[in-house]
């Protein structure tokens, strides 16, 4: 346990900000599930629309240094091209 001010801050703003990336990243995860269960169904229209949403959270998190920018890209890319092999 740190015993100055600004490291017992510290601890508290650190918390905090893994307690919001945990949030972002299982919001990402089912945005992430829920494309490739539309996939696995065969909906073209579902899978397009779940594709936006997975990409957006996908961006958004490597932009936040969630995740990796190269992750995020290899990701999108696998995402797309399960989408145009529909």
């Amino acid at each position: 346990m740190p015993n100055i001010k600004s490291a017992k801050k510290r601890v508290k703003t650190t918390e905090t900000k893994t307690l919001q990336n945990k949030i972002f990243r299982t919001q990402m995860k089912t945005d992430i599930k829920k494309y490739q269960a539309a996939l696995a169904a065969g909906d073209t229209e579902l899978a397009q629309a779940t594709y936006k949403a997975a990409v957006k959270k996908i961006d958004q998190a490597a932009a936040r240094n969630i995740i990796h920018k190269n992750a995020a890209a290899r990701k999108k890319s696998q995402f797309t091209k399960a989408l145009n092999k529909m």
